[in-house]
């Protein structure tokens, strides 16, 4: 078979367009090239402004930040304390409850190592999607194989997602019981692009239960306010937000802060030595031992004031247009089948993710031929755990930011189209 790429076919509506060749150009990646990068949610392209961020750090007065009272460590110190600042005044936050990872993955494990590990006991429960993303599924059952070592058993307790995405809100809640202890739950889901609050269980479950978002989806894609999420938790990605890379966010609640065991003790680390052991000391400081990943945290910084240029409603109505205009394109290809998400929503909603699955050719197949004709798409499991959910093995995920255009979807679903024609 033989396939080629449709033209461009901007009309009235790709004029309307609010993404201009200026907003494009300040991501150089973008124009060194003519493809179509359609998978955001795997990383977001960088900005000018990022990029030059990590290449002055390591090109201009490098040093190592608090461990140093010579002015180029001292700068450093400020600048960081001034992007803990910055992330929490961007997520709702107080500066203490900011603590700096290695990304989204190892704030999670930070939960489970730091607070989960030491407050639960023989019996308890932790409530968790196992159609989220491998990071909010394997440190949990990690947690329950180091708990059994010890002698003390949990049990993880699985709830269901509904054809919109979201947590299923009345499985869940009836699936909490009197020794629940945490719930985890994907904020904005990965491959189904759907938006989960828990705001209906608001008042109907007990308050001293640990609620543990993942935002590395919604992050950079949608305001998100950690105090209307009543979260005990929640992680970021950096590099799904403009940032680099090796960088990520984790939100502890100050109401958690006294239940927090170190988490990497080490030089860095807020703890204390006496006969019986490590004492924890003050937060943000005692979960971040170690040397900081001192230019992500800084191209972090600069990302966050991209974002509020931009201003986070604008990128979240682009979204929102991208894949309506997405959906209703894709919706009368024969053969084509929605995963859970916006295209099953009663109402135009959506965040810049839809998967979907084509009859008559594999979704690693779609996704090669796709490549081909200049569209970057994620195609495979998107990590979530396959022995959990092999229903989503192989589907296709597009994904946009705001450097997506109007015409960029539309010649998209022309090519899907054209490649259903060919292999019907």
């Amino acid at each position: 078979m033989r396939f080629s790429a449709p033209a461009s076919t901007a009309g009235p509506d790709a004029a309307r367009d609010p993404v201009r060749p200026a907003v494009r150009h300040l991501f150089p990646a973008l124009g060194e090239t003519t493809d179509v990068y359609l998978d955001s949610a795997s990383t977001t392209q960088k900005p000018a402004a990022v990029i030059s961020t990590v290449h002055r750090y390591h090109s201009s007065r490098t040093a190592n930040a608090g461990r140093g009272t010579y002015p180029w460590a001292g700068s450093l110190t400020r600048e960081i304390e001034a992007v803990r600042e910055r992330m929490a005044a961007f997520i709702g936050a107080e500066p203490d409850e900011v603590v700096f990872t290695g990304g989204a993955t190892a704030g999670l494990n930070a939960v489970a190592l730091s607070w989960t590990l030491t407050n639960l006991r023989d019996g308890d429960e932790i409530l968790y999607s196992p159609r989220d993303h491998a990071s909010n599924v394997y440190p949990w059952q990690h947690l329950r194989r180091i708990l059994h070592g010890f002698g003390r058993s949990i049990r993880l307790t699985p709830y269901r997602v509904n054809a919109l995405g979201e947590a299923d809100f009345e499985d869940l809640f009836a699936r909490i019981t009197p020794r629940t202890r945490l719930i985890a739950v994907s904020h904005l889901h990965h491959v189904f692009g759907a938006l989960t609050t828990l705001e209906e269980l608001r008042g109907r479950i007990d308050p001293g239960i640990a609620l543990c978002f993942d935002c590395s989806q919604s992050g950079g894609h949608v305001p998100v306010r950690v105090d209307e999420l009543d979260a005990d938790f929640a992680v970021f990605s950096a590099h799904k937000m403009f940032g680099a890379p090796g960088t990520g966010v984790l939100y502890c609640r100050r109401r958690r802060h006294g239940e927090l065991a170190p988490f990497l003790p080490g030089g860095n680390s807020a703890v204390s030595l006496d006969e019986s052991g490590l004492l924890a000391g003050p937060m943000p400081q005692l979960m971040e031992g170690g040397t900081h990943n001192i230019p992500g945290i800084l191209a972090l910084g600069t990302a966050l004031q991209v974002l509020e240029e931009f201003g986070l409603d604008t990128i979240r109505s682009h979204n929102r247009a991208l894949t309506q205009r997405l959906i209703t394109g894709l919706r009368p290809i024969p053969g084509l089948e929605f995963l859970p998400g916006p295209a099953h929503a009663p109402c135009e909603t959506g965040y810049g993710i839809v998967s979907f699955t084509l009859a008559g050719i594999s979704a690693t197949d779609l996704g090669f031929v796709l490549s081909e004709l200049g569209f970057l798409v994620r195609t495979g499991a998107h990590c979530i755990p396959t022995d959990n959910s092999p229903a989503d093995e192989d589907s296709v995920r597009v994904s946009t930011h705001l450097y997506n255009t109007l015409d960029e979807i539309d010649r998209f679903t022309e090519c899907v189209a054209t490649i259903a024609e060919e292999v019907r």
